[in-house]
């Protein structure tokens, strides 16, 4: 299979997604391959960020491995898109009416049924990630297995759709050193996130008042903010969240 370099000019206007400067990468040179699940956690510094996500994104940098952006103005919304629930459509309308982009981190499963909005997301301006074809954990598969799972998508939606996606996330949340390692030499960066809550569980839905208070008293400069498009509440309240974000002095 033929492997790509790695992508330059990621997001442009958020100067790309890595480390938080002057911290040194802490993983050693001999990969540890345990399967870590990834959490933000709850502690957060004096700027209102996760602490889990200032340590990954300073322990993993040299990896392209990160949990937060380095543009402390701005906040990234993400979705990961394993299955289609109905409420994509609503949440392109709310963001081409906000004029905010998103990241849509799609599996091959929705890559392969959902052509009409992966088509409308790129013609939107928004950009695909990879969430792997099968959504398998990588830390479980063969270092070949890895690479399949990521490469056999990437290849997918460069033929079918003439997309060349260069953020991958790991499937699971669950990621080891050596897994890192892999991503980076099929030419991705991995995005983990600074920000998610419990909005996947599509049959005990948080109230919209809920998630609103969530999405805004965590907000935080350099936020990968986790959204899931099968949510119903997510879909009612995104563009309150987008212009409480503003409000608050964020792009969005």
């Amino acid at each position: 299979m033929k492997y790509r370099s790695a992508a330059a000019g990621l997001i442009a206007s958020a100067a790309a997604v890595t480390a938080v400067s002057g911290q040194p990468a802490l993983y050693s040179s001999a990969a540890d391959t345990t399967c870590i699940g990834y959490g933000q956690g709850t502690a957060v510094d004096g700027e209102n960020r996760p602490d889990g996500a200032v340590q990954f994104t300073q322990r993993y940098e040299e990896l392209d491995a990160a949990a937060l952006s380095k543009d402390t103005k701005r906040i990234i919304l993400t979705f990961d898109q394993g299955y289609e629930n109905g409420y994509t459509a609503a949440i392109l309308d709310t963001l081409k009416e906000k004029d905010a982009k998103a990241i849509f981190f799609l599996t091959g499963d929705y890559a392969k049924r959902e052509e009409s909005l992966v088509k409308r997301m790129i013609a939107e301006g928004h950009m695909l990630g990879n969430h792997g074809m099968t959504h398998a954990s990588l830390p479980k598969l063969s270092d070949d297995e890895a690479r399949e799972e990521i490469m056999s998508l990437h290849e997918f939606v460069l033929n079918n759709y003439g997309y060349e996606m260069q953020y991958f996330r790991c499937p699971c949340g669950e990621y080891s050193e050596r897994a890192l390692e892999l991503i980076q030499e099929c030419g991705y960066k991995t995005l983990f996130w600074s920000f998610a809550y419990v909005d996947w569980i599509t049959d005990s839905q948080p109230l919209p008042a809920e998630g609103i208070q969530k999405l805004t008293a965590s907000a935080h400069g350099g936020e990968i903010l986790l959204l899931h498009s099968v949510s119903s509440t997510n879909a009612q309240i995104l563009g309150e969240v987008i212009d409480n974000f503003r409000a608050m002095g964020y792009t969005v």
